[in-house]
């Protein structure tokens, strides 16, 4: 069993940064990959950045460049530093256990409770 609580949500306006956080009941990152998804009003949850086991990062054009993930083995912790955030970030962002086959994540049941970016002025 895998326990994934997030952190780090709130209000933030346009340009500005948020670091989500997502703590790990166990030591799961050699095995498992991590995702960030996220999901607003209306529309479907997406993976908006991956991290292999092995370390290996992957983003969704939409925040490539802007977004950064990144995990502390010792803390059992994934993070999810947002830049220059807009207002289309805004969404519940969601933390992921999963695994890549041939390239593409692939999520299992192991998810966090959320917590809710909201970008505007």
């Amino acid at each position: 069993q895998v326990q994934l609580v997030e952190s780090g949500g709130g209000l933030v306006q346009p340009g500005g940064s948020l670091r989500l956080s997502c703590a790990a009941s166990r030591n799961i990152f050699s095995i498992y990959a991590m995702g960030w998804y996220r999901q607003a009003p209306g529309k479907q949850r997406e993976l908006v950045a991956g991290i292999f086991s092995g370390g290996k990062t992957n983003y969704a054009d939409s925040v490539k460049g802007r977004f950064t993930i990144s995990r502390d083995n010792a803390k059992n912790t994934v993070y999810l530093q947002m830049n220059s955030l807009e207002p289309e970030d805004t969404a519940v962002y969601y933390c992921n256990a999963g695994y890549y086959s041939s390239g593409v994540y692939l999520p299992l049941n192991y998810w966090g409770q959320g917590t809710q970016v909201t970008v505007s002025s």
